[in-house]
């Protein structure tokens, strides 16, 4: 938070003390020249500066509105960036008679840093949530002034200590693991009584939380990432923020937020959004409605609310050089704010990336809100990735049940898939066993043990259509239940903090278990990494036979193979069945068990129960 006080200009330009005019914050701290959007919101928030006269002194861009706020503690401009380059100036505001004067710089592009690669189904997603990491400076655990002042390791729900050098720390095991992008819970300031360390509570908008690190730390972090391949996805909160940013402690006006005078919990149910009997009680609820009463709701309808959060995301691609945003709660912000704000960040960089969070029960649902859907038209999200929680559903049982004919264990995958119909793009849903929010997909000791459970698992997420998410911990068996509360699925990586016992970023520190676990998991992720058919081919799926399930990913140049046995019994596959998939092909190798099989003379293949082979077929 940049603070400009009377006494500090005062002295720096020799002026009087006389008044008790003041400004504390000045967003976006700086701005670029050649953007394509040509029009700037600076917001200036202090005291009693909202009568101000306003002096814009660049020489290239222009100030065309001042929009005074019924709080006068606010004072939004407008300005043209047209002709905007770059250049230091300064924002002279004059009240009663005295000045105070804003330095502003608008700088020029850095054109190799925010050359947005975004992300796609030949990306594979490590979803870490910082404070449970790891913690590479523990100087930051505790920020003084700050409203939640401890750590404690042994409180679930407390501040642990990660941050951002922990995870500098680590990108060489991120890395070697075999995932090519790492997606970050909100590192933005969360400066709550309670409850901050998982960054869902904003309380400064360009801001990281200074118990992680600074804005520099971050920039430092993605340059980093970017050096060794890795990718980085940043999680941003438009539907509210936390109870203590000065917008809900000092509202800029009397529509900043949804239901301001009178607190009114969202319903839950965003299916009012698309529902054609929808009422408008439901649908004002669910998406006017606050997340919880500390996460005010923000009114994306307001003009000014709207171009402040749109700003702030190309704010943080510009000066951070991140490739993909997450926006969490989607569905629960304005849908047409939504819309239109993903086709300004694409015009700004048209390679980026954008998933929102759809968290909804059925396909049709989640189809909804992907671009061009079929299920939307007229209406268009224009919102590139959605979440499949559905799928995570199906997954999270399929593995534990045997296969039926219908609608039981790998049946109930088969049927799910055939709904991609619903899909403008179903390689463009982000897929995953489990995330912050979830059971961990580990919920016991017995399913720890199951190491086919876990094998058949991720051998499917890594193959199907979409692009796979993994959630920090699940490569070394980390379990929880959400019934036992969240803070449990959080848990601190093992070494990640200087005094742990055990340090499961080396081979040395994993058990046999979490060691079988995570050789398997490195093992796809770097083929599934050099294996493009995966990312780019089609995707031919079999009924469950005899309880096997086959699926074929192919495109001209390549083919492979997935068979998984949803028995607890050994199977004969008549590979006759699959002469279709398997014409023109003479070999297979099994990228598992890394065994070769001829193809023109083995016409029946036996898999162990509950197995999973998958092959890459040969010419």
């Amino acid at each position: 938070m940049k603070r400009y006080s009377l006494l500090l200009l005062s002295i720096l330009f020799g002026l009087s003390t006389g008044f008790a005019a003041s400004v504390d914050v000045v967003d976006p701290p700086f701005w670029w020249a050649d953007m394509e959007s040509k029009e700037l919101q600076i917001m200036l928030y202090g005291s009693d500066i909202g009568d101000a006269k306003v002096e814009f002194k660049a020489q290239h861009s222009t100030l065309h509105e001042v929009v005074r706020l019924s709080n006068s503690n606010y004072l939004l401009l407008y300005v043209d960036m047209e002709k905007a380059k770059a250049e230091e100036f300064t924002i002279s505001l004059t009240v009663d008679g005295k000045n105070i004067e804003l330095p502003y710089e608008i700088k020029e592009r850095n054109q190799m840093r925010t050359k947005a690669q975004g992300f796609d189904s030949s990306d594979v997603l490590y979803l870490i949530m910082p404070d449970r990491f790891a913690n590479g400076d523990p100087s930051n655990d505790v920020v003084p002034g700050m409203l939640e002042g401890k750590v404690d390791r042994k409180d679930p729900d407390a501040r642990h200590g990660g941050d951002i050098k922990g995870i500098v720390d680590n990108l060489d095991y991120i890395y070697d693991l075999g995932v090519t992008a790492i997606w970050l819970n909100p590192i933005q300031e969360n400066d709550m009584p309670a409850g901050s360390y998982h960054g869902y509570a904003t309380t400064d908008y360009y801001k990281v939380d200074p118990r992680f690190g600074s804005n520099e730390d971050f920039v430092e972090l993605i340059d980093k990432a970017h050096d060794k391949g890795l990718k980085v996805v940043m999680d941003m909160i438009f539907n509210h923020c936390g109870s203590e940013h000065h917008f809900f402690k000092d509202k800029p006006t009397h529509d900043w937020f949804n239901f301001q005078d009178n607190f009114k919990q969202t319903s839950y149910k965003t299916l009012p959004q698309f529902d054609p009997y929808a009422s408008e009680v439901d649908k004002a609820e669910a998406v006017d409605g606050w997340f919880v009463e500390v996460m005010p709701d923000l009114n994306q309808r307001n003009r000014h609310v709207a171009q402040y959060l749109t700003q702030n995301s190309i704010w943080w691609i510009e000066y951070a050089g991140i490739d993909g945003i997450r926006q969490d709660t989607h569905p629960y912000a304005d849908f047409d704010y939504m819309a239109e704000w993903c086709n300004l960040v694409r015009e700004e960089y048209p390679d980026f990336t954008i998933v929102g969070e759809t968290w909804l029960n059925t396909s049709v649902a989640v189809s909804y809100w992907q671009e061009n859907s079929p299920v939307a038209y007229p209406k268009n999200s224009n919102l590139q990735v959605v979440m499949d929680f559905p799928l995570s559903y199906v997954m999270n049982r399929a593995f534990d049940e045997e296969t039926t004919g219908w609608g039981q264990g790998l049946s109930a995958i088969y049927e799910y898939l055939s709904d991609d119909i619903v899909y403008n793009d179903p390689s463009n849903l982000l897929i995953f066993l489990d995330n912050h929010d979830t059971s961990r997909f580990y919920t016991s000791d017995e399913q720890k043990s199951d190491f086919n459970r876990y094998k058949q698992a991720l051998g499917f997420m890594l193959t199907t259509r979409g692009i796979p998410e993994l959630y920090y911990g699940t490569e070394i068996l980390f379990a929880g239940d959400k019934g036992n509360g969240d803070g449990l699925l959080r848990a601190d990586f093992p070494g990640g903090w200087a005094k742990d016992k055990t340090n499961a970023f080396n081979s040395s520190g994993r058990n046999k278990q979490e060691e079988r676990v995570f050789q398997y998991t490195k093992k796809l992720l770097n083929w599934r990494k050099n294996t493009p058919v995966i990312a780019n081919g089609k995707l031919k799926q079999f009924a469950p036979y005899y309880e096997v399930y086959t699926y074929v990913r192919y495109n001209e140049e390549a083919a492979v193979m997935v068979v998984l046995n949803g028995s607890s019994d050994s199977r004969k596959v008549d590979l006759n069945r699959y002469a279709e998939v398997l014409n023109g092909y003479s070999g297979a190798k099994d990228i598992l068990s890394e065994k070769e099989v001829g193809l023109q003379t083995l016409t029946e293949l036996e898999i162990a129960p509950k197995d999973i082979f998958i092959f890459e077929l040969s010419k």
